[in-house]
């Protein structure tokens, strides 16, 4: 598949999808992940642009969701189950459902639906999703111990472009070479044409190096898996909990994640962390060690008695000697001692033998009072160990990012089948939730029946929802009382519809659908409109039977649109028309025997009739009576009234009225 042939993909996005290793198979199957890896493409923007490729490989124009209404009853549909979804990434996958008219399309889902719905939500599996997420690439790694170097205009355009982690520096000779090494721990030249070139410092010359950037900065590596920890961790718990088929060890990758600190350096190596803390902790080393000293050196003053002849004292003193002078002659030994002390307490607090002698050369032996350190040797202890501590740093980071690279795509993999697994699991939890099956799509069938459906939408528990059968093939007006569940019925034969469509699973024992090419759903007006809207809504319904596309239509209290007896006439000629197409077609109406009526064909009146009233309360049978025209609430009043009548006068006179209702049935 063409990247730029998906709608909605302008040559902005075409050129950030081109950045991925397989765009036109990302696209084919409408990997979500895959695509929101590309640069500047967010999840909910891989979504539309996976659903769009789905719709371009189906050749589905995307028109079944036809009024407002449907739409709304979609959106409904899938708010139920991205509820079920314990990740973002799942849902905005589950965006990509949709209810399609397409043949292939509605099979494609319908076979992924049937795999998620014999998922089983485990608790400890939707647990450890709840710490998954698409893996983020690190985009902010800087390495400033190491440079890139070479003498050619077009390499260093190459190595700032594969290694930008990297300064990159031109040289012209070896000289130049020679200066950035006192600037860097290592130099990377890029030029074969140094090889052999002898500077002091950490210098390499490897030409290949661009075709293994890993190898020269292996933080590139550590960065992700740092970043990327916690996802990570949690998908490997996912592939136990859920014994995924997975591309890794998860108890691997484990191991190797605790070789990383989060913040991308090598944990667990005991060298390196006492050669970074020696070189952290230097300065408040050599301190402490000169406090020792000089500490020591005041107490052996303090108790020390000492005498100085007046010959003496006159002979230092004409020679300009000072204490120092005094404190070799009189307390060369416990001078000697106090700076024993402080060299002993350095190389204690550095912990690192094979630096002691270096370290013992930060207090001298001449005596001077207070203590004080060497500088320039503590300058050269401080370099050294910098360079060790660099060196060991570097090859620990080689070599782990070495382990790991290698785990970089099975991660991914790992981590996306975590995030499908919450698509499935959202799934399977949804059917599970409102007792759903899957619907049967009858080839030569016409119009629908549903079987103990139950409408999860309703504003009470799912499971105080009383369940409905009903069915219809060709058109069909639905009559009933007020709040006895018109509407309600209306929106389960929608939601049904819309989600077997989807290839998804319906709330219903049972249910055959045909399969409809557009749902329209005109929902009920509020209040009667104008000359304008009732020409616009007029003319809907032009647009709409002029059509030969097997539709599904269902329309709620259209008289409301004008007044009652105008509303007949026009309903009447609506379903007319409607019964002569391949339409299917539901109208609520409480016009039902007006509009039968008015109607040239013999057109279908079903009923959602009330019992009785309980308490002041309807009783209500659900499920709507095949050929029946029900009696309103005004009826039900009457008969009661009828029934209760406290005198013969009384009860003739509600005996009267409810005769009339009778004949106009």
């Amino acid at each position: 598949m063409d990247v730029r042939e998906v709608p909605g993909v302008g040559e902005k996005t075409a050129d950030r999808l081109a950045e991925l290793d397989d765009p036109e198979a990302a696209l084919e199957a409408g990997d979500v992940a895959a695509i929101a890896r590309a640069p500047g493409i967010s999840d909910g923007r891989a979504a539309r642009i996976a659903r769009a490729a789905i719709r371009h490989r189906h050749g589905d124009d995307g028109d079944f969701l036809a009024t407002d209404r449907a739409r709304e009853l979609y959106r409904d549909a899938l708010d139920l189950l991205q509820d079920r979804a314990v990740t973002d990434y799942a849902a905005r996958r589950l965006e990509t459902l949709y209810p399609s008219a397409s043949e292939s399309r509605i099979a494609e889902a319908r076979e992924f639906t049937e795999r998620a719905m014999a998922r089983d939500p485990e608790p400890e599996v939707l647990e450890a999703l709840a710490g998954v997420e698409p893996l983020e690439q690190p985009g902010d790694v800087r390495v400033r111990d190491r440079c890139l170097a070479t003498s050619d205009a077009e390499t260093y355009s190459a190595a700032r472009d594969a290694i930008p982690e990297l300064s990159v520096e031109l040289v012209d000779d070896a000289r130049a070479i020679a200066e950035l090494a006192r600037g860097y721990s290592t130099v990377v030249v890029l030029d074969e044409q140094f090889a052999g070139v002898e500077v002091e410092g950490d210098v390499r010359v490897e030409p290949r190096a661009l075709d293994d950037p890993a190898s020269i900065v292996p933080e590139r590596t550590l960065a992700f898996f740092a970043r990327n920890r916690g996802p990570l961790r949690a998908a490997a718990a996912v592939a136990r909990a859920a014994d995924l088929d997975a591309p890794l060890d998860p108890d691997g990758l484990d191991d190797a994640l605790a070789q990383l600190n989060e913040d991308g350096t090598v944990a667990g190596d005991e060298r390196l962390r006492k050669l970074t803390d020696a070189v952290d902790d230097l300065d408040a080393a050599v301190s402490m060690a000169e406090s020792v000293a000089n500490d020591r050196l005041r107490e052996a003053i303090e108790d020390q008695d000492v005498t100085v002849e007046g010959a003496d004292l006159l002979s230092l003193v004409e020679r300009g000697a000072g204490v120092d002078s005094l404190l070799e002659r009189e307390l060369a030994d416990e001078y000697a001692a106090a700076v024993d002390a402080a060299r002993d307490h350095l190389v204690d607090a550095l912990g690192l033998d094979d630096y002691a002698d270096l370290a013992r050369r930060a207090f001298g032996d001449e005596p001077t009072f207070p203590v004080e350190h060497d500088e320039r040797a503590v300058s050269r202890l401080r370099e050294e160990l910098t360079a060790a501590r660099d060196r060991r740093a570097t090859a620990r980071k080689r070599d782990l990012a070495a382990d790991l690279a290698d785990l970089r795509e099975p991660a991914n993999e790992l981590v996306d089948d975590a995030l499908e697994l919450d698509v499935e699991l959202a799934v399977a939890r949804f059917t599970r939730d409102f007792d759903c099956t899957m619907p049967a799509f009858v080839e030569d069938g016409d119009g629908f029946t549903i079987e103990g459906g139950r409408s999860p939408l309703l504003d009470v528990p799912f499971d105080a929802v009383e369940p409905v059968d009903y069915g219809v093939a060709g058109v069909a007006l639905l009559s009933g009382v007020n709040s006895g569940g018109k509407t309600s019925t209306l929106d389960l034969v929608g939601l049904v519809v819309i989600l077997g469509q989807m290839g998804l699973p319906v709330p219903a024992e049972s249910a055959e659908l045909e399969r409809f090419e557009a749902l329209h759903y005109q929902a009920k007006s509020q209040g009667t409109l104008d000359a304008g809207a009732f020409e616009a809504t007029l003319r809907e319904f032009g647009d709409l039977v002029t059509g030969g596309d097997r539709r599904l239509v269902l329309v709620d209290e259209l008289e409301s649109i004008t007044e009652p007896g105008a509303s007949a006439v026009i309903i009447a000629g609506i379903l007319e028309a409607l019964a002569e197409g391949d339409s299917t077609a539901v109208f609520v109406s409480h016009l039902a025997a007006e509009i039968r009526a008015e109607c040239a064909i013999d057109v279908t009146v079903d009923g959602i009739e009330a019992v009785g009233l309980a308490d002041g309360e309807l009783v209500v049978e659900r499920s709507p009576r095949k050929d029946h025209l029900a009696r309103s609430t005004p009826e039900l009043i009457v008969e009661k009234l009828a029934q209760n009548g406290e005198n013969g006068g009384e009860r003739a006179f509600y005996d009267d009225l409810l005769a009339k209702f009778e004949s106009e049935e």
